[in-house]
């Protein structure tokens, strides 16, 4: 399948088929895969903007056999410790994944747009790829949820949802099989919203009632078009159907009460909510996980949510979910690398930022439950420090 990316889209594995943009000035001497990370550096700084890749081509780079054992048994083990390098690696195969993702998103939302049924081998392939790296780490792409842009929210959301549904389901080790279903629906489950007018699905501040009343439509919309995608499975369509229903009955599309709706409905009307409000949108600014995981606590407490499935998810993801980013009491900033399971406070983190004066600086990885000399202060985000995702991942994966 043949997408148009942005140049900052691109990574490593990616396939390139033609630069499109600027037009005319630039032409590939051949078509072939990306190799490495210097490659995508030429290309913007001769200022080149978009091209074209083939997304079936995609390759993903191959991991060195003894590092990919030993952190298969880290994993096994549930040891927090890092080996050297790994986190690098999963941020750069997390943001391949997640910019591959986007591509197929983009194909689905112009195809329903269109009145065309969508096509879910894409959609299959791409969300077993994120299975198969969460079954082997839970952790592998948490951080996913952290590379976003505030002006790509629509494909940006559905992508996180999935990968949610998946972390969560894996969690509460619930069989593959069924697994592979919960991530396609999730992929799903908003693509109705393509046929949401912008001056309504991008308005700053609150929605007026009738403005309300076409929005919540979108799910109307993703449910039929859903229904018109050959080889759906019930399952798939169910947690799309469900994703905005509530258990006190005052949900939508259907309002159904709590005994109609199944456990995967509950699921993923969690990890939707949690998305949309830790996401940046163009018109505001999400909160931090914490702030998150209080609102999914109060939701249940008000019979919205199912509470007890809310306490899961906030287990799930851990008081300082792998991938946020975190000021600790030396003045710095660090992303959170992995959990320690038995000093949730503490997790292992990554230092890359000093405050005051603010410069990018290469440093060590810290457990911060065995240096007890440094401690966590608080969530942040990138925005508090006029930072951005994209150049701290660019940062990391490229440190040293």
């Amino acid at each position: 399948m043949i997408v148009e990316l942005d140049v900052s889209e691109l990574t490593v594995g990616m396939y390139v088929v033609e630069i499109t943009q600027p037009k005319g000035k630039f032409q590939l001497a051949e078509q072939g895969w990306i190799t490495k990370q210097q490659v995508i550096d030429g290309f913007k700084h001769k200022g080149i903007e978009k091209l074209l890749v083939d997304a079936s081509k995609r390759r993903v780079p191959q991991t060195a056999p003894a590092q990919e054992k030993q952190a298969r048994q880290i994993a096994s083990s549930g040891a927090a410790k890092q080996t050297p390098g790994l986190f690098k690696r999963r941020l750069t195969e997390a943001k391949q994944l997640f910019n591959e993702s986007k591509a197929i998103q983009r194909r689905l939302f112009d195809d329903a747009q269109n009145g065309v049924p969508l096509t879910l081998e894409p959609v299959k392939r791409v969300t077993e790829q994120s299975i198969e790296a969460i079954f082997d780490n839970p952790d592998a792409l948490a951080c996913v949820i952290n590379i976003r842009h505030k002006d790509q929210y629509l494909l940006e959301h559905s992508v996180a949802v999935s990968v949610l549904m998946t972390i969560f389901a894996c969690y509460l080790k619930i069989d593959k099989e069924i697994v592979r279903e919960l991530a396609i629906g999730a992929f799903l489950h908003d693509v109705g919203k393509i046929m949401i007018s912008p001056s309504i699905l991008d308005k700053p501040g609150r929605l007026t009632a009738e403005e309300f009343e076409v929005m919540k439509t979108h799910a109307n919309h993703s449910i039929s078009i859903i229904e018109n995608t050959p080889n759906i499975s019930p399952l798939s369509l169910e947690v799309a159907r469900l994703h905005h229903e509530k258990l006190n009955g005052k949900g939508y599309p259907f309002g159904v009460s709590a005994e109609a709706i199944s456990r995967y409905g509950r699921m993923i009307a969690i990890c939707d909510i949690f998305d949309a409000l830790t996401a940046n949108r163009c018109y505001k600014a999400g909160y931090p996980q914490v702030k998150a995981f209080s609102i999914l606590r109060a939701l249940g407490e008000n019979n919205e949510l199912d509470g007890e499935l809310v306490d899961h998810f906030i287990k799930c993801m851990g008081v300082y979910p792998v991938g946020s980013l975190v000021q600790l009491e030396s003045n710095r900033l660090a992303i959170v690398e992995s959990h320690n399971q038995h000093d949730p406070i503490r997790p292992n983190v990554k230092p890359f930022y000093c405050l005051n004066p603010n410069h990018f600086e290469v440093s060590a990885n810290i457990d911060l439950a065995a240096m007890r000399d440094d401690i966590i202060v608080k969530n942040v985000r990138a925005d508090d420090f006029d930072l951005n995702m994209d150049e701290i991942i660019e940062f990391l994966s490229h440190e040293g």
